[in-house]
């Protein structure tokens, strides 16, 4: 098992996968908020290619917010899990999904700060986290950007769960994944810096790559 220092070296190797894009003229960077954007922010710049964001907010159960049965994402997305949305009654996905909606719109009112909405028609969506763990919030973000008019989608992330990036092979055109540990865990365990990413540092990122 191989560590990162932290997200942005977690990013110079990701980048490092994805040389394929460098020069790609429709790639654009889309850092899932908020800890995928430190690592989108390296990719970024090491590809030459335009950063943003992408709003999307995992649905976690009530009594373990940590496990996700879901996610939401702009637009009036939501992709469920089944086999852990179902210990859940429909009172219950209703009530976190009303919760998660009012932070997702506070989000992209934050970080967007008067730009327009996302334009993918017919542009490479590179979606980059810092981990896959179940792949509900990254499989969100599939199923947005392909609605955007993305016309190719590339998951990359530094390390992932194999179940879930067997997921996203299927709906993603490409996964990009580092690392594919056989026992997972959870993603904080590969960094050795994992701090929870603040809004400022995400309006940081997208300030200094405009």
């Amino acid at each position: 098992m191989t560590t990162y220092r932290d997200r942005a070296e977690a990013g110079r190797v990701l980048a490092e996968r994805l040389n394929a894009l460098v020069g790609e003229p429709d790639a654009v960077v889309l850092g899932l908020v908020r800890g995928g954007v430190p690592v989108a922010r390296v990719v970024a710049e090491r590809l030459g290619a335009p950063l943003d964001v992408l709003v999307v907010r995992k649905l976690g159960m009530p009594w373990a917010r940590e496990v996700a049965f879901g996610a939401l994402g702009p637009g009036g997305v939501q992709v469920l899990n089944d086999a852990i949305a179902s210990r859940l009654s429909s009172d219950d996905i209703a009530e976190v999904s009303q919760r998660e909606q009012v932070e997702l719109e506070r989000r992209e009112r934050l970080y967007r700060g008067g730009r327009p909405q996302l334009d993918l028609a017919g542009r490479v969506a590179v979606i980059v986290d810092d981990g896959l763990a179940t792949g509900a919030t990254a499989r969100a973000a599939v199923e947005v950007v392909r609605r955007l008019g993305a016309r190719r989608v590339v998951v990359a992330v530094p390390v992932g769960a194999q179940e879930a990036y067997e997921l996203l092979a299927a709906e993603a055109d490409q996964v990009v994944c580092a690392q594919r540990p056989p026992d997972f865990g959870a993603v904080s365990v590969y960094y050795d810096d994992f701090h929870e990413v603040s809004d400022d540092e995400v309006v940081d990122a997208l300030t200094a790559t405009a």
